[in-house]
């Protein structure tokens, strides 16, 4: 008879866990790149169980260079993406209502890093050179730093040549281009990884150039957020992912071992990632995951200051929310 019940009680628990593990709310998460450092936090999140916490059972699905991530929200391959706010503001003003719902990256990571033998000391040497840029919406926030300073990225000779930068630094060690797009905790470092020493090179991180704009935040659409349960729902998302971030910062060198193990390509180094990992800290300090009203002006006046040919043409409207953040920060 015990037997019996000790049976029954064990498939009871079996049966509420099951059910359990089936009432967690699924999400997808598309990334803006592949698996690295740079999305730590929500590794982390995961592999601690912080959306699990939240009831949350979280899909974190890589990007790559065919991977466009307003396209995959669009098309419903996705709840949320990881995305730049130059090029989230250029998609929305295009018709895709992406609205930003928490800003985990404070500072810019990005920059023009050039080979001093080229001849280039301040910006005002870029004319006449080329310069390696990044596209599929990683452009823009090129093309309005060259409006401010009044150079044409037009190839002409008072202007520059813009070379079309694969996610590589090949152009650079080839000698193909004067600079090329990094970011500090990336390409940069493979560019010295490659044989280049620090003291050949001069950089120009855009958040010291005064034209940083706002990178890595995490984007839904628009209608969606007129479904109550799918703010919830982003409201423990955004809540368990910042959690993350914050642990990412404090234990960079554990962060970084918890991206290797969800690295599902093995092309990832520890070295690297230890690294990348050090320099993203930087970057998502001070945020607790709140948009900053400061940080989206400046990201919007950079972008609207590109002279005939500016990244948006008007001052974005709904562009973002701070329902979200001020429910999970409560």
């Amino acid at each position: 008879m015990k037997s019996k019940i000790a049976s029954l009680l064990m498939a009871g628990t079996v049966s509420l866990l099951a059910m359990q593990a089936h009432a967690a709310d699924k999400l997808t998460l598309q990334l803006k790149w592949v698996t690295q450092a740079q999305f730590a936090g929500y590794y982390v999140a995961k592999d601690k169980g912080y959306y699990k916490e939240e009831g949350l059972d979280v899909d974190i699905k890589p990007g790559g260079p065919d991977i466009a991530p307003a396209q995959v929200l669009a098309g419903g391959g996705a709840d949320v993406i990881v995305d730049w706010m130059p090029s989230a503001l250029a998609t929305r003003e295009k018709g895709v209502p992406l609205v930003n719902i928490a800003q985990p990256f404070k500072h810019s990571g990005m920059m023009l890093t050039c080979l001093k033998e080229s001849g280039v000391k301040t910006p005002a040497d870029f004319k006449g050179k080329t310069l390696g840029v990044w596209f599929f919406g990683n452009e823009y926030p090129f093309l309005s730093w060259m409006a401010h300073l009044g150079i044409k990225s037009d190839g002409s000779a008072d202007g520059v040549k813009v070379l079309k930068q694969g996610f590589n630094v090949d152009p650079l060690l080839q000698k193909q281009a004067a600079c090329i797009s990094t970011m500090t905790y990336n390409e940069y470092w493979q560019v010295i990884d490659a044989g280049i020493k620090p003291d050949q090179l001069i950089t120009f991180p855009y958040e010291k150039e005064g034209v940083a704009t706002l990178e890595d935040g995490l984007y839904v659409l628009e209608p969606k957020l007129k479904d109550p349960a799918f703010k919830e729902k982003m409201v423990k998302f955004v809540r368990a992912s910042m959690k993350g971030w914050k642990w990412a910062e404090k234990n960079p060198d554990a962060a970084a071992g918890i991206v290797l193990d969800n690295d599902a390509s093995g092309a990832q180094t520890e070295k690297h990632q230890k690294r990348m990992m050090s320099e993203v800290a930087k970057l998502t300090q001070g945020s607790n995951g709140a948009l900053d009203d400061a940080d989206y002006k400046r990201t919007v006046a950079t972008l609207l200051g590109g002279g005939s040919d500016p990244v948006i043409s008007k001052e974005p409207v709904g562009a973002y929310t701070h329902e979200i953040t001020d429910a999970a920060l409560k």
